[in-house]
């Protein structure tokens, strides 16, 4: 597993303990070479975002109970794949995200830059 670093060089700060996220499962946005999708970008869930997720065929919303999950409903947090929130920005359907629960290897595939604009948890 990648070190447990944020976009900032921090420690990476917990997602979701519910539901549970993470390529892990282990509540964090932490990696590996494993983690092919990269799922780095802690979100904040919105039903736009769900839709879109859906209308791509990745419906997160649907509980699946042989996986363990629950499904997403708006106002969860979930770790996202890079490459997939990169995309809804690019089609102006991104959700926000937790940049201190984000980890840093999102930054090879989304700049910081992009990421700050969509930060919840900047003062």
């Amino acid at each position: 597993m990648e070190a447990s670093v944020n976009v900032f060089g921090d420690p990476l700060l917990a997602c979701s303990l519910d539901p549970v996220t993470g390529f892990f499962r282990d509540g964090c946005c932490n990696t590996s070479e494993q983690d092919a999708g990269s799922h780095t970008v802690c979100i904040e869930v919105t039903e736009d975002f769900l839709s879109f997720s859906r209308s791509r065929g990745n419906d997160l919303s649907t509980p699946v109970e042989e996986f363990g999950f629950p499904g997403l409903n708006p106002g969860d947090r979930w770790c996202l794949c890079a490459a997939r929130w990169l995309e809804a920005q690019q089609l102006d359907m991104a959700p926000r995200v937790y940049l201190q629960r984000t980890h840093v290897k999102a930054l090879e595939i989304v700049p910081l830059r992009i990421l700050r604009a969509y930060a919840v948890d900047l003062n």
